[in-house]
């Protein structure tokens, strides 16, 4: 499918068309809204017949909540948040990303090696992550422990909104913290810390944010969600293209969208529509980090959060490879 043809309507039969067109899908200001971003703004859920509203919220606690109780149909979500939801509550039919995350230290974890500097330090150290449910958690532990630090007893972890993150690292609030672009850079630009490692130095495959939606809605409102799906994929596939990537980071600078300077999106080349589909050998990766945590997961929850079928169906419809 060409980019050019990304953009036409799908003319879907009269049983097919969306149950409900006017749709609010909320986001936190991170490179990997990208596909729903580009989606509003490119017009991909349009030629869908959705008139969507993005919703820029201020922490994943608020899109979790307003989704579940139907303040905003959607939207972009933790993957790990969806999974440590009851069974059946919330659900995902297409991948955002993975990999596009860093570990910043701020200058008090500013000597090597890491470990010795936090076992002679006289107060924990604190790090900030972005859940306690999310990659950025597991992602920490895993890069703690693999340094010989344990991150139950040698350090505090505290969540903190990412757009936050680079200011409380500046000021000494917090000594560290995991979250995805373009936060990481943004402290590094500042000055505020030092990149220590890349989510995909850690864990090259671990999956990050999905597009969810409560099982409810996914059951009253399957031609919306297939549309949904299907708007998603055409603007994934439209940010993939190196010919976009100019007009995909000015799409991003804007404040009402990631708002920080183009400079700092220049080195992000995610690839969005590639990691689309949502494998429940994802979810049970994450299940098994969630364990690792002390966080209860149930361990059938990837055959029902995770719906590739969703994604397989969507895909098939558009003439792609599924």
């Amino acid at each position: 499918m060409s980019v050019a043809d990304l953009a036409r309507p799908t003319d879907q039969p009269v049983h097919h068309r969306p149950e409900r067109t006017r749709l609010a899908l909320g986001f936190i200001p991170l490179v990997d809204a990208a596909p729903l971003i580009v989606a509003e703004r490119c017009g991909f859920f349009t030629a869908e017949g959705l008139d969507v509203a993005l919703v820029r919220e201020a922490s994943w606690a608020n899109i979790r909540d307003k989704v579940a109780v139907g303040a905003l149909d959607g939207g972009h979500m933790l993957a790990p948040m969806l999974l440590a939801t009851p069974r059946r509550v919330m659900v995902t039919g297409l991948a955002l990303g993975r990999g596009d995350n860093g570990i910043v230290l701020g200058e008090r974890l500013s000597k090597a090696p890491i470990g010795d500097v936090i076992a002679g330090a006289v107060t924990p150290p604190t790090f900030a992550v972005v859940f306690p449910y999310s990659v950025h958690t597991y992602l920490l532990r895993v890069w703690l422990t693999t340094n010989g630090v344990d991150p139950d007893q040698d350090v505090r972890i505290i969540v903190v909104p990412p757009p936050q993150m680079p200011q409380m690292l500046a000021t000494g609030r917090i000594d560290g913290f995991c979250a995805g672009a373009p936060w990481p850079a943004l402290a590094v630009a500042r000055g505020a810390g030092r990149l220590a490692a890349t989510g995909a130095q850690i864990a090259p495959t671990a999956p990050d944010k999905v597009l969810g939606v409560t099982a409810d809605w996914a059951d009253q409102h399957p031609a919306t969600h297939q549309a949904l799906i299907r708007a998603v994929i055409r603007a994934g596939i439209w940010a993939d293209d190196p010919a976009n990537r100019a007009d995909l980071i000015e799409l991003l600078a804007d404040p009402d969208a990631v708002g920080v300077d183009a400079s700092l999106l220049q080195p992000h080349a995610q690839a969005f529509h590639r990691h689309a589909l949502p494998l429940t050998a994802d979810a049970d990766w994450l299940l098994a980090e969630m364990r690792a945590a002390g966080h209860l997961a149930d361990a059938g929850a990837a055959a029902i959060v995770y719906r590739p079928d969703l994604y397989r169906q969507a895909a098939a419809s558009l003439g792609l490879p599924v």
